[in-house]
């Protein structure tokens, strides 16, 4: 149990941000914009299930001894990295679904994603919704962070400010 907790105060990463290719990371960046607003410490890499399987087995197995908490997997096309990676860890996973290149639309990533099978699930966003990976991952982390959760009442205040402050602009033009 000591081993554990001094890992945790030595590693200040908790969250990773993984992707199957570096065209992701147009997506994916949104994922660490957001983290970077709420203080969480991220990181990212490029972590492809078919062209590097044993790196995609490493990176799950190791992450929560590196002090990862939640893992946000994007991936386009046949998008089998976020639910490889829930196969090999008991840590969250978030897949963002990409819409790629090779993609059909989208929906061959959403489809990819979304139907895993019973015993390993993935929470799944929205195709290219990346910033709300971000949310969730900060949101699971508020559970056990009162930082966390503080920030996210704020954002959270500042969205229903928002839609307000467009209600009160459509009024007072009509």
């Amino acid at each position: 149990m000591l081993f554990n907790l001094q890992i945790k105060n030595i590693m200040s990463v908790q969250v990773g941000v993984i992707m199957g290719s570096q065209s992701d990371l147009v997506v994916m960046q949104a994922a660490g914009d957001i983290l970077k607003q709420f203080e969480i410490e991220f990181e990212i890499s490029i972590v492809s299930a078919h062209r590097t399987p044993d790196r995609m087995r490493s990176y799950a197995t190791e992450a929560y001894a590196r002090g990862i908490r939640v893992i946000i997997a994007g991936a386009g096309g046949a998008a089998h990295l976020p639910g490889m990676i829930a196969a090999y860890t008991c840590l969250p996973v978030i897949g963002v679904p990409v819409k790629s290149s090779n993609s059909i639309d989208g929906w061959d990533s959403v489809l990819s994603i979304l139907q895993m099978p019973p015993g390993v699930p993935v929470a799944t966003v929205a195709l290219n919704a990346a910033k709300n990976a971000g949310i969730l991952a900060a949101q699971i982390l508020a559970g056990a962070d009162d930082k966390v959760y503080q920030k996210l009442l704020q954002y959270k205040e500042q969205l229903r400010a928002d839609v307000m402050l467009m209600e009160n602009q459509i009024k007072s033009n009509s």
